[in-house]
């Protein structure tokens, strides 16, 4: 792979990658975020609360936590032993609970009890790292960042488009290759592929809808039907109907309530 990729020219690599970035776009035209929340407060607990579990896992315990700590006042007022309680499924939960009591005093002391906008304040709450203050600053205030998690870590080797393995390296590198208008649905898309198809283990490359421009295509099943039954996800009931749904203000939570298959 790495050959490969080093016998494209910079200007080859960028087209390419931009092609890959299309193809995903009209294969996850729903791509979003796949942890649930309302607001900048919710997105960034939530995002420190995915750390070594699945978004799925978070999801199922955040309502009744937000219901009880619906902002950084009262969840920095909360008793340890309730959050840790709440929190538990999600594992590492002692620690996870000492990052949501310190985040939510800082943003009281510190920002009125706002989350701030900016990645340089972010990254000074306990248990913020660059990961999670790029994951809010995309999806809860639009500005524009790349969020390298283990999938898009994974996606941006196997796609050639960098042979770094340090997340800020890898962030740094994709980068170069977009628009930065395009960083944080970039984002989205990658990890939707490395969820579904680009598995880390035994990727379907037979079913990959950007197995022609990708130089890693053959480290996984290239039989279409083989590779097929790798996917671990499917789409359901429409994506046309999920779509107009999602252009018409509807939530990932009454999504899933009305039986869409948006989770890996």
């Amino acid at each position: 792979m790495a050959n490969k990729a080093k016998l494209e020219t910079e200007l080859g690599l960028k087209r390419r990658a931009r092609k890959i970035n299309r193809v995903l776009s009209e294969t996850y035209p729903y791509a979003v975020p796949e942890l649930d929340f309302e607001n900048p407060f919710e997105l960034l607990v939530a995002t420190v609360l995915s750390a070594q579990t699945t978004d799925v896992r978070v999801n199922a315990i955040t309502p009744a936590l937000f219901a009880r700590f619906p902002d950084a006042l009262a969840m920095s007022q909360g008793e340890r032993s309730e959050i840790e309680e709440l929190i538990r499924p999600t594992g590492f939960f002692r620690a996870k609970t000492d990052s949501l009591l310190g985040l939510s005093a800082a943003l009281v002391e510190r920002h009125d009890g706002q989350v701030p906008p900016k990645l340089e304040e972010l990254v000074k709450l306990p248990g913020v790292g660059r990961k999670t203050a790029n994951v809010v600053l995309g999806n809860a205030f639009g500005v524009p960042g790349i969020t390298v998690d283990t999938h898009f870590g994974r996606l941006a080797n196997r796609f050639g488009w960098t042979d770094e393995t340090d997340p800020v390296k890898i962030e740094h590198a994709v980068g170069e290759l977009f628009e930065k208008r395009d960083w944080t649905m970039l984002s989205h898309r990658v990890v939707f592929h490395g969820r579904r198809i680009c598995h880390a283990r035994k990727p379907a490359c037979g079913v990959c809808p950007v197995a022609k421009l990708c130089p890693s295509n053959g480290i996984g099943e290239e039989i279409p039907a083989k590779a097929k039954q790798l996917l671990k996800y499917e789409l359901a009931p429409g994506r046309e109907e999920l779509l107009a749904k999602m252009q018409a203000g509807a939530t990932r939570r009454q999504l899933r309530a009305e039986g869409y298959g948006l989770d890996a």
